[in-house]
């Protein structure tokens, strides 16, 4: 097994060699003398960390005075610089290396780690003397600097244990937060637990050694392409055991920073001992709850607490750290994980109610958990939850790993337990609905199985177990019935109500899809993605409410006399609206086979992405709506193009394949869905999202002669799920032959 670390040394040893020895030439060269002169690392080349492609940190220090000190650094760096050794220099005095620090806390983060190289090694001592004097002398007002570098860093690059593609270095939980930890050790404010932080500090160096030797360069970003050589570097098995490993060195560092921070705010709000023992009252053990109390700013176990005889005192003291943003001790999370009796199974009632006061607390859910998550006392409560633990997301709509996008879903979940009559099941399974992605197969009803056990062994009677299973199993349905199927064909209402059979599980299903969207990002809660969810919901409710057939007659899907009053020459018309958010493109046009594929690769030439078409016939005329991304086209223009393309569309085809043909092709999916709707076909398609692959889709279902009522078209990340109702000349759903032949002509074309 490779020796990273002594590798690192080795390297650190050999710049070592080289500085002393160009150090001794320079003096011998120019006749100056080697005392008041000295050659310092600092950074990470001062811990002796360098990995095969960093950079040498170092500082040239000279008393005031000291002769040629210019002519000197020169004969030092230029043999450097030939050598194409990546050099980072400094030539200061004793001064000017304070002033420097003083002025910039990353300067001084990197000489807190000063060693002495070459040279008078009494002033590299004294350097670092005074450095780590001034640095505890002025620590309390660098802090909230400090503090917010690291937050604004966090922001702009993200948290280490969440990146797809994770920053090493500059992420949250990263390299760079180690060594503020460090300086945090360094300046005796608060303690920080010192060998879980230099072996988490060990890890991501091992990785980013092994990243640079695969890489060929110095690079600190952990991409897809090499993921897989630097995990066999490193003897693991793959892409996903390296990414797991990354984001729990990245959580503990996270969680030792957020614990550190904490304590440093506490440190710095809190008044002097002196005023403190003055005032009147105020007990420096306020107790909260049964055997649970608060210290300085930490939720704390009263004396007489005994976690050994009290099974719910980890939930008690659990809950009421996140409902008041308190940090839980960690010391009292260790014990709780060492010691607390283990609940009995079924949970009592007042487990249950403990757990759901904590998923429902919000953004304090989250640090509570993480602290009780990384002392082990949640695997003991929930021993399913190790599966999914730093488990990478296998989509690139998500933006968390699998736990943390549960707990997220939690928070969002939080925001709306007034909206449902039962928001314990709503927060049990936000908390437990993706658990199934540890399995192979499909994760909701992998997942759903888990549930049941879950929510009969915390306590749930059997129908409420029951309610919480069928969230889980379906918690994908609505947005996925949404998005692929007409919300204007009643067994598209029919077959979701008779899925939720009452209005309280289809609130608590709509409030778990919408809380899953925006806990897994943007692409997967857009406005237009949720909005169509709520159009599905109240559709629903009204079949729920015995609403009759009434509310299902079919209606344009778009303001028709508006259209028809921009109508021009040839009867074609085009608008252009903002809606909620949301680019709109409103088109009529002669009503006839293949027009949409035309109208589809006009769009596609103009750039912009079609979320969702809907499609309907007034007078003659094909009247279709498309919610598009992308910048707003000229209405005028985009007519005129539609014009002339509707009358021979060879120009429009041709730029768009020349836009497409750099672009491999990847397998797609097509497939019919006998039993989506009783009044037309249905056509599903699956495939990779590019320029023209709606117009391949239409064209080919045109070439049928196959009529489209209406288009549903989801994109999510790079994969689309396209359906398609489908109907003959006489409006009626295509015979078994045609429908089969229209899917194969699909799958031809989009595999050629």
């Amino acid at each position: 097994m490779v020796d990273r670390a002594e590798q690192r040394r080795g390297r650190a040893e050999e710049a070592d060699a080289l500085l002393q020895l160009l150090l001794a030439k320079a003096c011998d060269a120019l006749g100056v003398p080697t005392e008041g002169v000295a050659l310092v690392a600092v950074g990470g080349y001062g811990r002796e960390e360098l990995s095969p492609y960093s950079d040498l940190d170092v500082m040239l220090v000279h008393a005031e005075g000291y002769p040629r000190i210019d002519e000197l650094a020169a004969q030092i760096w230029y043999p450097l610089w030939d050598s194409r050794t990546k050099l980072d220099h400094s030539v200061r005095t004793l001064a000017e290396a304070r002033q420097a620090a003083a002025d910039d806390d990353r300067v001084a983060l990197g000489l807190l780690d000063a060693r002495h190289v070459a040279g008078d090694s009494h002033l590299t001592l004294q350097l670092r003397s005074v450095l780590m004097a001034d640095w505890r002398r002025t620590a309390r007002s660098r802090m909230p600097g400090l503090a917010q570098a690291c937050r604004d860093r966090a922001s702009t690059v993200g948290e280490l244990a969440h990146l797809a593609e994770p920053d090493l270095k500059e992420a949250y939980g990263g390299l760079r937060d180690a060594v503020v930890l460090r300086a945090l050790v360094a300046s005796w404010l608060v303690d920080v637990p010192h060998p879980v932080l230099e072996r988490a500090r060990r890890d991501l160096l091992e990785v980013r050694d092994a990243l640079h030797e695969v890489a060929g360069r110095a690079t600190d970003r952990l991409v897809a392409d090499v993921a897989g050589e630097v995990a066999a570097g490193l003897g693991m098995s793959g892409r996903d055991e390296l990414l797991r490993h990354v984001y729990a060195t990245g959580r503990t560092l996270a969680h030792v920073c957020d614990v550190s921070w904490r304590r440093v705010e506490s440190l710095m709000t809190k008044p002097p001992r002196s005023r403190r023992r003055q005032r009147s009252g105020g007990p420096l053990l306020l107790a909260l709850d049964e055997g649970v109390g608060q210290h300085e700013g930490e939720v704390v176990l009263m004396p007489d607490a005994r976690p050994e005889r009290d099974p719910v005192l980890g939930l008690r003291a659990a809950a009421v750290a996140a409902d008041r943003e308190l940090v839980l001790s960690p010391a009292v999370c260790a014990r709780l994980a060492a010691s607390a009796a283990d609940l009995p199974e079924p949970w009592p009632g007042e487990a249950r109610r403990l757990l759901c006061a904590l998923l429902g607390a919000g953004n304090g859910l989250l640090e509570v958990w993480e602290a009780l998550d990384q002392a082990g006392y949640i695997s003991r409560i929930l021993p399913e939850w190790d599966a999914v633990r730093f488990r990478p997301p296998q989509s690139a709509i998500h933006r968390f790993t699998v736990d943390r996008h549960l707990l997220e879903t939690c928070v969002e979940a939080s925001a709306m337990v007034r909206d449902v009559r039962r928001p314990d099941l709503l927060l049990v399974a936000a908390l437990l609905h993706d658990l199934g992605k540890a399995l192979d197969g499909d994760h909701s009803v992998t997942g759903a199985a888990i549930a049941a056990r879950v929510a009969r062994r915390i306590g749930f009677s059997e129908a409420d177990a029951d309610t919480i299973t069928l969230l889980v199993r379906q918690h994908l349905m609505l947005a996925q019935v949404a998005t692929r199927r007409d919300l204007e064909d009643p067994m598209t209402v029919d077959m979701v109500a008779g899925i939720v059979r009452s209005t309280e599980t289809l609130d608590l299903l709509e409030a778990l899809t919408y809380a899953d969207a925006r806990a897994a990002g943007p692409a997967a809660s857009s406005p237009w993605r949720m909005r169509l969810v709520g159009e599905l919901c109240r559709r629903v409710r009204g079949e729920l409410a015995g609403g009759g057939e009434s509310m299902w007659t079919e209606a344009p899907p778009v303001a028709v006399p508006v259209l028809h009053q921009v109508v021009g020459v040839g009867r074609l018309g085009v608008t252009v609206s903002d809606h909620h958010g949301d680019l709109r493109v409103n088109v009529a046009v002669p009503d006839q086979v293949g027009t949409l594929s035309t109208v589809a690769a006009v769009l596609a030439v103009e750039r912009l992405a079609v979320r969702s078409a809907v499609i309907t016939s007034v007078d003659g005329l094909g009247i279709s709506q498309w919610t598009v991304a992308g910048s707003p086209p000229d209405p005028v223009r985009l007519r005129d193009r539609l014009a002339v393309a509707l009358r021979d569309s060879a120009d429009v085809v041709r730029r768009l394949a020349a836009r497409d043909s750099s672009r491999a092709r990847v397998a797609s999916r097509v497939d019919l869905l006998p039993d989506a709707s009783e009044t037309a076909t249905v056509l599903q398609v699956r495939a990779h999202d590019r320029p023209g692959l709606l117009y391949d889709v239409t064209a080919a279902i045109a070439a049928t002669g196959a009529d489209i009522r209406s288009a549903h078209v989801s994109t999510l990340g790079a994969e689309c799920v396209d359906v398609f109702y489908l109907t003959d000349s006489h409006g009626a759903p295509l015979e078994s032959e045609d429908a089969r032949t229209t899917a194969k002509s699909v799958l031809d074309r989009l595999t050629f």
